[in-house]
């Protein structure tokens, strides 16, 4: 069938598709098998049984494997320069990460070009893709001067809409001692000229890092520019970047390792998604979130690979949902709705993360036939086919 001009795709054969929407199938994952679906104009057009499927312009038979939506990856830090092996390794000979490896980031990005900036965007966007991730976040953060953060929010803006402020990670060398000075800067230069580049407002609230009144300050000027406030928080111990975050109303408080039974029923009782980046304490040697606490209090978790040069130099969700539900004991439903609706949640979206009829062709094909895969296989490149916005984007 074609409509409004537009080629039509019907997926069919589909051994286990999840759409996240239980209208539509079995449980949260609203799981259908023997499935198939219709991509039309870049939206999800009909989802039904396989033998009852429509005629479209392009046909597929997926032979009997797993279609899931892609994953919504709420949480990236790819404008950078540089990296820093050497750290990772100092790390795991047994030395604690403090946040303090972040500066040596800050100098490489502020020399490197815009050429080398975007390529690297690029190549990690690819990479992405390769593993599954429809949607990407994109953080700045390694500039932390209004020159140098102004041209990461530029840059990253070429390649996603999701385009966060990190307006303090931590102070630069040259207010080393001043982070009161900083914030100030900060708030009267970087976040106006910045904010209409960019659509989230975001801060370190953590030990080595910014203070609690330091990050409302930040946050604070950044909702007057406009911008959504979203928090890392509760990374390195216990903190007040998750309350902070529920009391600004933000989107995400991200990490939330080190919280206290106060700090879960807070965010139970809030809108603010915890998300949680299970590939940060895998590479820090960190403990894991409690994410049975959270999701059994009535917490919306979702899931982050936080790729980035310094503590997860990983784009993989599918790494990070078989780190969650081997050492977080999240079930296999749970990590993979936490890896797409839950990170939709995470950034606001309704039309990502699901397969509800009218939300974003976007879907991955794994080679499997099921997505419990995903956690049973660890390490495993399942991930075979992948569709943005109805149109197949790479396939292996």
């Amino acid at each position: 069938m074609t409509t409004n001009g537009s080629r039509t795709t019907v997926l069919t054969n589909i051994g286990t598709l999840v759409t996240n929407d239980p209208t539509l199938g079995e449980g949260k994952l609203g799981v259908r098998h023997d499935a198939a679906i219709v991509f039309d104009d870049g939206v999800v057009a009909w989802v039904g049984d396989s033998a009852d499927a429509p005629a479209a312009d392009i046909g597929q038979d997926i032979g009997g494997r797993a279609l899931l939506p892609g994953f919504v990856e709420s949480h990236s830090h790819l404008v950078f320069g540089g990296e820093r092996a050497e750290e990772f390794a100092a790390r795991m000979a047994g030395e604690k990460y403090a946040a303090g490896g972040i500066r040596n980031t800050i100098e490489a990005t502020r020399s490197a070009t815009d050429e080398q900036l975007q390529a690297n965007v690029r190549r990690l966007l690819d990479e992405s893709l390769r593993s599954g991730s429809t949607t990407v976040e994109c953080k700045t953060g390694y500039g932390q001067n209004t020159e140098s953060e102004l041209r990461s929010a530029l840059i990253a803006g070429q390649f996603t809409d999701e385009v966060t402020l990190l307006a303090a990670h931590v102070p630069p060398p040259e207010y080393a001692g001043r982070a009161d000075d900083y914030v100030a800067m900060a708030c009267d230069e970087m976040i106006p000229a910045c904010a209409p580049h960019a659509k989230w407002i975001d801060v370190f609230c953590e030990r080595g890092a910014f203070n609690r009144e330091q990050a409302h300050a930040v946050l604070s000027a950044g909702v007057a520019a406009g911008l959504i406030p979203r928090v890392h928080g509760n990374q390195l111990g216990e903190g007040p970047g998750v309350q902070l975050a529920v009391e600004m109303g933000a989107a995400s408080v991200d990490h939330v390792t080190y919280v206290t039974a106060e700090d879960i029923d807070v965010l139970a009782q809030s809108s603010t998604v915890a998300t949680l980046l299970p590939g940060a304490d895998f590479s820090t040697r960190n403990k894991y979130p409690d994410a049975r606490a959270l999701l059994d209090a009535g917490v919306t978790v979702a899931l982050g690979a936080d790729c980035n040069p310094g503590t997860c130099y990983t784009t993989s969700l599918p790494f990070c949902i078989a780190i969650a539900v081997r050492d977080m004991h999240m079930t296999p439903a749970e990590a993979v709705w936490a890896a797409t609706a839950g990170g939709a949640r995470a950034l606001q979206r309704t039309d990502v993360g699901t397969l509800s009829l009218g939300t974003r062709a976007d879907a991955i094909a794994l080679d499997a036939p099921s997505y419990l895969h995903l956690a049973y296989r660890p390490g495993v490149p399942l991930v075979r086919e992948v569709w943005k916005n109805g149109a197949l984007a790479t396939s292996y």
